[in-house]
């Protein structure tokens, strides 16, 4: 089997202040939208989406990918070859969001600055009252 030719995924691909986790829309879980953008070039293990994902446990992103496979957006491939390996790739179920993402992030940038004041105010609220 040829060497897969990816770029590596970049350790910075979600800055914790990016505008792609400020989306209040939600694909699956908190996660399922950045997993699904960290399969847009193809399929990847899991040690390569921990690398951008690095605020989400292995457990977590265990249960994300899980959901996601159950939801039909993605597809895990245990490989039994001389080296075992699981990817998981996005289904043409899967591919099929990334263009409605791309439209969610760029309404998340356009409205940042609201996202964030919305976000500060609700957390000034008074609960107790």
């Amino acid at each position: 089997m040829s060497e897969r030719s990816l770029e590596p995924l970049s350790a910075d691909m979600f800055d914790p202040v990016c505008p792609s986790s400020m989306s209040p829309i939600r694909i699956g879980d908190k996660w399922g939208a950045l997993i699904v953008r960290c399969l847009e070039d193809g399929p990847r293990r899991f040690s390569e989406l921990r690398v951008p994902l690095r605020g989400i446990s292995a457990k977590v992103l265990t249960q994300s990918l899980r959901g996601l496979e159950r939801d039909g957006l993605i597809t895990r491939t245990a490989h039994t070859d001389t080296i075992r390996r699981v990817d998981y790739a996005l289904t043409p179920l899967g591919r099929s969001m990334l263009v409605p993402m791309a439209a969610v992030c760029e309404w998340a940038d356009e409205n940042w600055d609201r996202l964030l004041d919305a976000r500060e105010a609700a957390a000034g609220l008074d609960r107790t009252a």
